[in-house]
């Protein structure tokens, strides 16, 4: 299969000032954010991405148009509302420290997959529809560029966890173990017998091993060689 690279937005307004922003509109990077979406999109311009597919909130598609501003070539830029954020229902717009109060809190702590948010969403929906598209995209991708293609998917921090949750063989349960910043890069191919988590949670280093791609195969026992230079 092709290979995703999953991009959290930079940091927003919301995120700074500590609130839920969930899907409210409006809520764009802050002067930090930008500058780490800058420093994604550099990482990222050595690798020739065939596509950049992005959640369709602002904060998202700003970050995905750093990362496209910074490309040789013309990647498709489509915007899929199944990476949007999560449906946090009257959770949205909320400070987190009056969330924490919630009886809800230490559910969405330790049993995630028993969460629904009052009047939104259960996180094994926002997890359901956004796995699916995220496989749905790199079979298109694949089917068009061949095993070699690398994508980039731009969305949120619960919906990256769940996805990498997932990648790893984890229980909905064990995602918040997982750590998304903002602006980060984590690295996934879907292979014929399963997934392959190549990084999570990266906001430096050198990318360009991935302009020739990943080819998979049998996991080699010992660890390998590790990546070859472009």
């Amino acid at each position: 299969m092709a290979t995703v690279i999953l991009v959290r937005h930079g940091r927003s307004t919301a995120n700074a000032t500590g609130l839920l922003a969930g899907r409210a509109v409006g809520v764009g990077l802050d002067q930090i954010g930008r500058d780490q979406a800058a420093l994604t999109g550099d990482r990222l311009a050595p690798v020739p991405l065939v596509g950049v597919v992005s959640s369709p909130l602002e904060r998202c598609q700003q970050t995905a148009q750093f990362i496209l501003d910074r490309q040789t070539g013309a990647p498709h830029a489509p915007v899929d509302l199944d990476l949007t954020e999560c449906d946090y229902g009257q959770w949205q717009g909320r400070l987190l420290s009056d969330l924490a109060t919630e009886d809800l809190w230490p559910v969405v702590q330790s049993q995630p997959s028993a969460v629904v948010f009052p009047g939104g969403e259960s996180l094994a929906a926002m997890q359901a529809r956004s796995v699916a598209a995220i496989r749905r995209h790199d079979a298109a991708f694949e089917a068009e560029h061949g095993p070699g293609a690398v994508w980039a998917a731009v969305s949120h921090g619960d919906i990256i966890k769940s996805i990498l949750a997932d990648a790893l063989g984890m229980h909905l349960d064990l995602f918040q173990r997982i750590n998304v910043g903002p602006a980060s890069i984590s690295i996934v191919r879907y292979g014929v017998s399963r997934p392959s988590v190549y990084a999570t949670n990266t906001d430096a280093g050198d990318l360009s091993w991935l302009s020739n791609g990943i080819h998979s195969g049998d996991a080699p026992v010992g660890g390998g060689a590790g990546h070859k230079a472009p």
